[in-house]
């Protein structure tokens, strides 16, 4: 083709991207500025300048010493700890600017897992994991129990957690890595849009807290969930993390991808903070 048939041509349309590209590309939770404190008077906020992005399909660890802003920031992202400056925007809601009957909605879309896991001891493991899905039972759910469909889905998330043949069993019997698994099945309940896990594997052994972490990395990838989780264990966050988010004093020293960091770069966010706000 000549040079001026080439000009001639029609420029080739841009490929477009495809809905579920576009999900993927775009972040689900994005936090900017935000300033949290919990009393005007101290002069120095618990969360200070943060900003976060959290996208679908990734495991995010937050790392801080005790009182460096990490259970704030994850409060923040449910409204139980309003923003003092910033923007907060997690799955389309302001947080900001809420409106009537929205925050509950919000708080819906949101998986929680615990590290004491907030289970009920004396139900079975199959009625705790019923419990996410209160927020869509009506009145005649709610007193005549729930639906078949309800109770198939939490059984499908019982095998898929791996403890489906505990079902009938009280909550109390488990074991701590059995029973945060019965939490995460009681998140994934709510059919989440975002996942929190504030210290889940605190109170588990090495061995149940790798297979607790990788549960939840292969529910983010799975699942197109972001999880947000808050560590201690800087191995631990290396090995299952996509990004790792550091915070020290309430303010953000890094985020990086966790295969540009090592445990030695992670160290300076231990230092001693003296605050006592978690």
């Amino acid at each position: 083709m000549s040079p001026a048939a080439k000009a001639e041509a029609p420029a080739q349309p841009e490929q477009l991207m495809s809905t579920a590209e576009l999900r993927q590309a775009l972040p689900l939770a994005t936090v900017r500025g935000l300033e949290v404190c919990y009393d005007p008077k101290k002069p120095v906020p618990v969360l200070d300048g943060v900003d976060l992005d959290l996208f679908p399909g990734e495991m995010v660890s937050l790392l801080g010493a005790s009182g460096s802003g990490k259970s704030t920031l994850m409060k923040t992202l449910t409204g139980f700890a309003p923003a003092t400056a910033g923007t907060v925007r997690v799955a389309g809601h302001d947080l900001r600017n809420l409106q009537r009957g929205e925050l509950r909605q919000l708080r819906s879309e949101v998986g929680q897992v615990f590290q004491q896991f907030n289970l009920i001891p004396r139900l079975s493991v199959l009625s705790n994991v019923l419990t996410g899905a209160l927020h869509q039972a009506g009145p005649i759910n709610l007193v005549g129990g729930f639906s078949s469909a309800h109770r198939k889905y939490a059984m499908e998330l019982l095998e898929r957690v791996g403890i489906a043949h505990k079902a009938k069993d009280p909550v109390r019997s488990l074991s701590g890595g059995q029973q945060q698994r019965v939490a995460i099945a009681r998140a994934l309940m709510q059919r989440p849009r975002l996942i929190l896990a504030d210290e889940p594997v605190a109170s588990l052994d090495p061995k149940l807290a790798d297979s607790v972490l990788q549960l939840l990395r292969d529910i983010a990838v799975q699942d197109g969930i972001p999880v947000l989780v808050s560590l201690h264990v800087l191995p631990l966050a290396l090995s299952h993390s996509d990004r790792i988010v550091g915070l020290r004093q309430g303010k953000m020293l890094f985020s990086a991808k966790s295969g540009e960091l090592d445990e030695q770069s992670l160290k300076g966010i231990y230092e001693e903070d003296g605050n006592d706000v978690h």
